[in-house]
C-alpha cells in the first residue's frame, strides 16, 4: 500500500462510508487522501501530526481533516491499556453531487467547510453528537445520510481547535511522502535524544542544506522549529500525568539539557511558563 496518497476503499456507488477501527495502534503511515475524514475516538489516546502542527488527542475527541490534509495518528500504548477504537466516516464534498453543498438550504454547514482546511479538533463533544456517530453502525444509508447532515450542522455549531497552520492545496507524490514518514518516524522516537542536522539530514538521504530548504517548503517551519514543539507537547503532557515530576525532570525527559531554554520555549508556545502551566492545573 502506497504511503502517498492513501485511498480509502469505496465503491463508486457510495457517497461516502463508515468504518470502525479497532486496533492496538492506528493507522501510522504519513498520509492524504481526496476524502474528508471525520473521526470520533472512542477508545485510546495519543499524538496526531497534522500538516505543521503536532496535537494530543484522547479518548473523547473528534478529529476533522480537510481533503488532501496530510496527517499521521501516533498511538500511545502505554496509555491505551489495550486497543485503540475509532469510528470514521469518509466522504468528498461533491460526492452528493457537485452543487450539493452550495444548495441554500445548506448554507449553515459552510462554515464546516471552511474550518476543515485546517483540519480542526473538537473537545468534550455533546453527548447528542456521539449517540449518532454510534447510530451509524447498524443504520440504512438513507439514516446514515440524516446523521452526517445532522452532524455537519453540529460541528458548525461547535467551539474547534484549528490542527494546523496553513492550507494544503495539493497532493504530495508518493516518494516524498516516504521521505516525511522516514523523518517523523525518526523524530517521534528519538525526540527525547539530542538530534542533529547531519543525522537527520542523513535518514532524508539529502545533504544538510537541501533537507533544510525541503522541509521548511513542506512544513512552513525549520525542522529544529518542529522539534521543539513535539518535545514541549511532550513536556505538557508529562506536567498534567505526572504531577510528582518536577519541571527540571520533566525538562530533561522531554530532551531539553537547558532548563533556561525549556523555560523560554515552553512560554513561547504555551503562553505560559511551566510553573504556571502547573498552577493552573492544580487550580482547574
Amino acid at each position: 500500500m502506497k504511503v502517498f496518497p492513501f485511498k480509502i476503499p469505496k465503491s463508486s456507488e457510495e457517497a461516502f462510508i463508515y468504518q470502525e477501527d479497532c486496533e492496538t495502534i492506528f493507522y501510522d503511515k504519513y498520509h492524504q487522501h481526496e476524502e474528508i475524514q471525520i473521526s470520533y475516538i472512542k477508545k485510546g489516546e495519543g499524538k496526531i501530526l497534522v500538516g505543521d502542527m503536532i496535537t494530543e488527542y484522547q479518548k473523547g475527541d473528534i478529529i476533522i481533516l480537510g481533503s488532501n490534509l496530510p496527517h499521521v495518528f501516533k498511538s500511545d500504548i502505554s496509555e491505551s491499556r489495550g486497543m485503540s477504537v475509532m469510528l470514521t466516516v469518509f466522504f468528498t464534498e461533491n460526492g452528493f453531487g457537485k452543487d450539493f453543498f452550495n444548495l441554500p438550504e445548506l448554507n449553515i454547514v459552510e462554515p464546516f467547510f471552511t474550518a476543515i482546511k485546517n483540519g480542526i479538533q473538537i473537545r468534550d463533544a455533546k453527548p447528542s453528537i456521539i449517540r449518532k456517530f454510534k447510530k451509524f453502525k447498524e443504520a440504512d444509508k438513507y439514516d446514515r445520510f440524516i446523521l452526517l447532515m445532522s452532524m455537519l450542522k453540529a460541528f458548525s455549531q461547535s467551539d474547534k481547535k484549528h490542527l494546523s497552520n496553513y492550507v494544503f492545496n495539493k497532493p504530495f507524490t508518493d516518494a516524498e511522502g516516504k521521505r516525511m514518514q522516514m523523518v517523523f518516524d525518526f523524530v517521534m522516537t528519538h525526540y527525547q535524544k539530542n538530534i542533529t542536522l547531519d543525522e537527520i539530514a542523513q535518514i532524508a538521504n539529502m545533504t544538510k542544506n537541501a533537507f533544510c530548504k525541503y522541509f521548511k517548503t513542506r512544513t512552513k517551519k525549520t525542522f529544529f522549529q518542529f522539534l521543539i514543539e513535539i518535545r514541549i507537547e511532550h513536556a505538557a503532557k508529562l506536567l498534567i500525568k505526572n504531577k510528582e515530576l518536577s519541571i527540571i525532570e520533566i525538562s530533561e525527559l522531554s530532551g531539553f539539557n537547558n532548563i533556561s531554554n525549556f523555560n523560554r520555549k515552553f512560554k513561547e508556545i504555551k503562553k505560559k511558563t511551566p510553573f504556571e502551566f502547573k498552577n493552573s492545573l492544580i487550580k482547574s
